[in-house]
């Protein structure tokens, strides 16, 4: 009996894996939910590489995006559903939710609450992450924000045609009548 409460009471290190999966959680904690972006340099390696689908980004170029994500939609929380950790790597299934209070490019500032689901792989060495491979359907955002926003953009739509069809009308009377 001593021996078991000694095994549950002994304040064991904890494993590489443990403290990986602890680093992969300031990502989402302190960068994406407190948007505390400074703490990349704690947590990622110098030479880090986000290994894209069609093109790798640097450490810089990768936060420049997060930064970007959490200006267009500042109570922006990510939440690990997910997560394991098996030597250097982590992986972690994500969900993202937040709501777009920023012009996104030509699009104004919405409102449009979106959530989205993901996936991340990171290599982990030293405690610091040097690799990472993410996965998400970025079109499924951009699908919620468009069926949120139909009936404004039908009449948008809607008014462009009434306009364009008024000055086809008004320019025929003009070329008519000086004919």
């Amino acid at each position: 009996m001593n021996a078991a409460l000694a095994a549950t009471t002994s304040t064991a290190q904890p494993s590489r894996q443990e403290m990986n999966k602890a680093v992969a959680m300031r990502v989402f904690e302190d960068i994406f939910n407190q948007g505390r972006f400074e703490a990349a340099d704690e947590i990622y390696a110098k030479d880090f590489v986000n290994h894209g689908l069609h093109k790798s980004f640097t450490l810089e170029e990768d936060q420049a995006a997060a930064r970007w994500e959490k200006q267009t939609a500042p109570d922006l929380k990510m939440s690990a559903d997910l997560i394991t950790a098996e030597e250097d790597f982590v992986t972690v299934v994500w969900t993202a939710r937040g709501t777009n209070t920023a012009r996104i490019g030509w699009l104004p500032a919405t409102g449009v609450k979106f959530e989205e689901r993901g996936v991340t792989v990171w290599r982990i060495v030293d405690g610091k992450i040097h690799d990472e491979w993410t996965s998400f359907d970025e079109l499924y955002i951009v699908r919620q924000i468009l069926s949120q926003l139909k009936w404004k953009l039908i009449a948008l739509l809607l008014a462009s045609v009434i306009v364009v069809w008024m000055l086809v009308r008004l320019f025929r009377r003009r070329f008519e009548g000086s004919i």
